[in-house]
């Protein structure tokens, strides 16, 4: 008999897509997949070379479970000069993906009955990682209206005396959203308010973005001892399968983190570690190319998805996701199928289009769909054409 926490745990919405799309394509469908958040360059030839080095020169042992001391320190070093954080190494804890750093801070924080505050939409697994931890989410929904942003208001209305921990995500999965700095001063002028309440701020897509400057909640001097700063190379660097996320917290944070950690996987890939050291150190603009080849992919998404009747969109200014709004596409019947909701419209787009997204569900926002344009420019253009034969033929 299978235990009650893993019989509520959901599936992870991105993967299960992803799989269906496996399985088509395995009975030799051409399926163009927009679904998962995966950059589709290869990692840069100096990251690669730093791991080179790294095998040559015989890193093959445990790792410290909490990182090694010069990752750590490059990671205090990067928190300096781009976040204008002042972390020392004892704050931060080196993970197996930004996924691990967000479970052993839900892990450590929350106990049965605590309350998390998702403003929605939010990274899928916000959620099941906090059911994980016997923890209640609370959404605080947005709307493509808002630019899929809550207020100061919704925030304070949602907070109870059960309220733990708020996960913020800006540049945010799925929408794209990115907070400025002022707008991050009056959430925090609410949570100032209740020192009993801590704050996860995910910045994987911080070097995403198209011309907002980024801005890290922990910069907030009257939130900086209970923020946890949560980062990692898979996006920004193409290092998703290197596996190697991290915090910057308070130090007890810090600490009860590498506990828990030493007893579920103890430390990171060493060889990932020190490519790692090599990607961080490196000016920023070794990484340009990238961001400047998904702003040229963002235009060419929204101009396509400008075209398809009844699809609203915002303007993303971080990541690499459109999220558009097709609740217009509710209760319509097309080439025979009833269209009730995202769920449907997702699949519809599978089995007709032949185009692999995500349901906004999954993501607390039911009217929308995410679609990722980590993928050529040739993909794009032929998945939206696709798309736009589908629901219009």
């Amino acid at each position: 008999m299978l235990s009650n926490r893993i019989k509520s745990l959901p599936a992870s919405e991105t993967l299960a897509m992803a799989a269906k799309a496996r399985e088509l394509k395995n009975q030799g469908i051409d399926i163009i997949g927009l679904s998962l958040g995966e950059p589709d360059f290869n990692t840069p030839e100096f990251i690669k070379e730093a791991a080179i080095q790294a095998v040559n020169d015989n890193y093959n042992s445990y790792s410290p479970v909490d990182g090694y001391v010069d990752l750590k320190a490059a990671i205090c070093e990067k928190f300096k000069r781009d976040n204008g954080l002042d972390y020392q190494p004892s704050q931060v804890v080196v993970s197996t993906g930004a996924k691990q750093s967000i479970a052993n801070v839900c892990m450590v924080l929350l106990n049965p009955g605590d309350e998390v505050l998702l403003p929605a939409p939010y990274w899928v697994s916000y959620s099941a990682i906090a059911t994980l931890a016997e923890a209640k989410s609370i959404i605080i929904p947005s709307s493509i209206e808002t630019d899929f942003k809550i207020t100061p208001e919704q925030l304070e209305a949602a907070i109870t005396p059960k309220t733990k921990l708020v996960m913020f995500n800006s540049p945010n999965n799925p929408s794209g959203t990115i907070y400025t700095k002022e707008e991050y001063r009056a959430l925090g002028a609410v949570l100032e308010k209740y020192p009993d309440i801590y704050i996860l701020s995910d910045e994987i897509y911080e070097h995403i973005n198209y011309g907002t400057p980024h801005f890290s909640v922990a910069a907030l001097p009257e939130l900086y001892d209970r923020t946890i700063t949560v980062n990692g190379v898979a996006k920004a660097f193409a290092m998703t399968g290197w596996r190697i996320g991290y915090i910057g917290a308070p130090e007890w944070i810090a600490k009860a983190c590498n506990k828990i950690q030493g007893q579920i996987t103890s430390g990171a890939n060493c060889i990932a570690q020190r490519a790692t050291i090599a990607a961080l150190l490196a000016p920023t603009h070794k990484i340009q190319y990238m961001v400047d080849e998904f702003n040229l992919r963002r235009g060419l998404i929204l101009n396509l998805l400008a075209e398809i009747p009844g699809l609203k969109s915002n303007e993303p200014q971080g990541a690499f996701y459109v999220f558009p709004d097709v609740s217009y596409y509710f209760g319509k019947t097309i080439k025979g199928k009833t269209i009730e909701n995202a769920n449907d419209f997702a699949l519809f787009l599978l089995e007709e289009a032949h185009v692999a997204t995500v349901t906004g569900d999954a993501f607390g926002n039911p009217d929308c769909i995410r679609i990722s344009y980590a993928a050529s420019q040739n993909d794009i253009k032929t998945a939206l054409q696709r798309i736009k034969t589908a629901l219009i033929a």
